[in-house]
């Protein structure tokens, strides 16, 4: 019964890890008490999965913050900024490598390929010294063999984590980091050898970039990097694993050839073409890691259709050489369907979280020897049955309205040149507006009052008083600062997803499914189970009682429809664009709603957009074009006079920004201060851009405060690119995990970056 899990989530079923580390970065425990936290969590998890009887559990999963920093820190790969002088890596410098510290700002984060997961960017050039300097592996191996878990040990893998870097500051941004090859596989054999020295006789090698559109030079980086490794990998049991795509042709000839290796791992959840190439011809001997059970959904896998999928699989690789596995890491899926004791029980029936996925691959593993639970299935085929038939699912009015889009085009009728004309007369915004993203600090006292609210144990009057002090709190702030565009700050808000997905029909929401977003940050994606329709206004009350507290603009806050399909668990019985079409037209309805009730600034936040880009090229346009017509479609019918923004997070915007452009925004922002003003160069490669634009002027997921002559500098650099009249300025996200002794000093250090540079500009209009 062979069976192997890629990944799984380190968090915790109700988030032990983040509340461990918060404790140890606020200094209210110690390094020891966050070990033994992370330490018990290891535990749990590795006997969990010998208690389901997988046969490969991996270790080296877990993480204090990110699998990249972690392989970064095995690599000894510091950047001189971060005052490392050697030896075993230790807390100070990875926590700094990813927060930042109160002297040096923080690495850059962006999306782990096309989902929600932030991963810490490697900086790398010619002069980067490697040195073995994490030692996690081996002792994460070690500490499971101590308890009677022999363990699978997981690497990223080589040529992964050189595509996955950035060159260092200082560095051109054409030298090829392939070239640094030859430099980090000695770490890599030292790490192998003390694996093998350890008693390890499997090892695991993650290589998803063999997914994407690789140049030749790219496919030879791998023949050349596991040639390199073969000695050292002789003795050992090798899988290279691949998720999130289809492998393309070629790849799948290169990986299947690479010297040294045992077994492949493929996604044939998301990669289905890839069995086709493995009908074509699999290397004879060779074990396939076949990834049927989903890793990036929470829906229950039809265990009969599965079965059948392997079976046929068996018959090409042979017995003894297939082995059932999770499509992906289990990270990116939430942790335990046990503690959802609150759950529709339908619903609930239709779902397996990480856990639940466990043991659907250990059922498939069992089924394929011969030893088929046939309770299991039948409940399981019961389930698939119950969500197809279910009336729930199913509104044939949204069916049709959103039907009805598909062959339209949807715009305002005039240029965002003569809409911003007529805003600036209402408006009559200075040069160089300031604003915030959305967000204001959540204090403890907050969440208390929303928590108490849910529960039934406090009265709608004193939570709606609540909320209107904290809002009150929030505008007098701004105004004190002296902030343009004002926020409400968004305290009744729990999530900018989940707010919006309670108001919704066709959602469903969890109480403990926890997704890891990036280091403690983890969100609670809803489930969109069936069509999806806005029953009543979701934020105009909000939105018109603090308009009514200040003469300033105040934005209207939306999530917007992209957003919030790639960051819910979304239904994977109707192709997405419908799902998102049908968030699209009741976001307008909303857009709508506000500007009847005098709200002139609205921003419909599509944080999300560039992340659910597909990784192959060929599939680019069918997906931009769906997503940048349902951005469109928000606020079609709106006046001249109500200036539309959106904001996008973290991710490599410039292969977009013609999309992003299309998208007919008013004022743009987009997160920028790590990246190292990357953005700015697509401006200075020529591109026209006349809406508003606002590039993060400094890094709201550090608790660095940056100086006014920091961000001045960063201003003026986008002055040097980007035309006065359309330059706006603000934080790069939302302020609601940071304090208000950091929010207001960074806050009016920007205020008066702008107010000097208005004033060098001769402008204070």
């Amino acid at each position: 019964m062979a069976s192997h899990i890629v990944g799984y989530p380190r968090m915790g079923p109700k988030r032990e890890l983040k509340f461990a580390l918060e404790s140890f970065w606020d200094k209210k425990s110690s390094a020891e008490d966050l070990q033994k936290v992370s330490a018990d969590l290891r535990a749990s998890i590795w006997k969990q999965m010998a208690d389901a009887g997988i046969k490969y559990i991996p270790s080296n999963t877990f993480s204090y913050y990110d699998q990249v920093l972690d392989t970064t820190a095995m690599l000894g790969a510091v950047p001189d900024r971060y005052n490392w002088n050697g030896g075993e890596i230790g807390f100070d410098t990875y926590f700094s490598m990813a927060r930042g510290n109160a002297s040096v700002p923080a690495m850059e984060m962006t999306k782990w390929f096309d989902t929600n997961y932030h991963f810490i960017v490697p900086e790398l050039g010619p002069n980067t010294k490697f040195s073995y300097a994490s030692h996690k592996a081996v002792n994460e191996y070690k500490e499971a063999k101590a308890q009677g878990v022999d363990t699978v040990p997981v690497l990223i893998g080589p040529v992964t984590y050189l595509l996955r870097s950035k060159p260092a500051k200082g560095v051109e941004n054409n030298f090829c980091l392939l070239s640094l090859l030859e430099k980090i596989l000695p770490i890599y054999k030292e790490v192998v050898a003390e694996l093998k020295a350890a008693g390890a006789s499997w090892i695991q090698f993650d290589e998803p970039n063999l997914v994407l559109d690789l140049e030749p030079s790219q496919l030879e980086a791998f023949t050349k990097a596991y040639a390199g490794l073969e000695s050292t990998l002789s003795g050992l049991n090798v899988i290279i694993e691949t998720y999130f795509a289809d492998v393309p042709a070629e790849a799948y000839k290169t990986l299947t050839a690479l010297k040294g290796v045992t077994g492949f791992g493929f996604d044939l959840v998301r990669g289905n073409k890839t069995l086709d190439l493995i009908k074509n011809g699999f290397p004879s001997g060779k074990y396939l890691f076949a990834g049927v059970v989903d890793g990036r959904n929470i829906w229950a896998n039809d265990l009969d259709a599965s079965l059948i999928t392997l079976k046929n699989l068996e018959g090409i690789v042979g017995k003894d050489k297939l082995v059932v596995s999770t499509s992906n890491s289990l990270l990116h899926t939430a942790v335990d369907l046990i503690n959802e004791t609150k759950l529709d029980s339908e619903i609930k029936s239709w779902l397996a979280f990480a856990a639940q996925k466990v043991l659907e691959v250990n059922a498939l593993a069992k089924a394929l020897a011969g030893q088929k639970d046939e309770a299991f299935f039948s409940a399981n085929a019961a389930a698939q049955a119950s969500r197809k038939s279910s009336p729930r699912v199913t509104n044939q009015a949204v069916q049709k309205a959103a039907a009805a889009l598909k062959g339209s085009d949807h715009r305002r009728a005039t240029t965002v040149n003569s809409r911003l004309d007529a805003q600036q007369k209402k408006l009559n915004l200075p040069i160089l507006p300031t604003t915030t993203i959305g967000s204001f600090p959540q204090t403890v006292e907050l969440r208390r009052v929303r928590r108490e609210y849910k529960a039934k144990k406090i009265p709608e009057a004193d939570y709606v008083k609540a909320m209107e002090a904290e809002i009150r709190k929030v505008v007098d702030l701004q105004e004190e600062l002296d902030i343009d565009v004002l926020v409400h700050g968004e305290p009744e808000r729990n999530d900018m997803v989940e707010y919006f997905g309670e108001q919704l029909s066709g959602f469903a929401f969890t109480a403990n499914g926890w997704v890891q977003s990036y280091g403690s940050r983890c969100v609670k994606p809803p489930i969109i189970y069936g069509d999806v329709s806005r029953p009543k206004p979701m934020t105009v009350f909000w939105s018109s009682k603090a308009q009514s507290m200040t003469k300033r603009p105040m934005k209207g806050m939306l999530t917007g429809p992209v957003t919030i399909l790639n960051w819910s668990f979304v239904r994977n019985d109707q192709p997405r664009f419908e799902t998102c079409y049908q968030i699209a037209l009741a976001i307008k309805d909303e857009v709508e709603d506000l500007e009847k009730a005098g709200i002139t600034v609205i921003q419909i936040d599509e944080a999300a957009l560039r992340e659910g880009l597909p990784l192959r090229k060929a599939e680019h346009n069918f997906y931009l074009d769906w997503a940048v017509h349902s951005f469109r479609i928000t606020n079609v019918g709106i006046q001249d006079t109500t200036q539309i923004h959106t904001h996008m997070c973290y991710s490599n915007f410039n292969d977009i920004i013609h999309s992003i452009i299309d998208m007919d925004a008013d004022v743009i922002t987009i997160e920028n201060s790590r990246s190292d003003e990357k953005l700015l160069s697509v401006f200075r490669e020529g591109v026209k851009y006349g809406a508003g634009i606002g590039p993060g002027v400094y890094d709201i997921h550090s608790p660095r405060i940056p100086s006014m002559e920091e961000i001045a500098d960063r201003v003026d650099k986008m002055l040097a690119v980007l035309d006065t009249n359309i330059l706006w300025v603000n934080p790069d996200c939302g302020l609601k995990t940071r304090k208000y002794g950091e929010v207001k000093p960074a806050l009016q250090h920007m205020v008066s970056a702008a107010k000097q540079i208005r004033t060098k500009l001769g402008k204070t209009k």
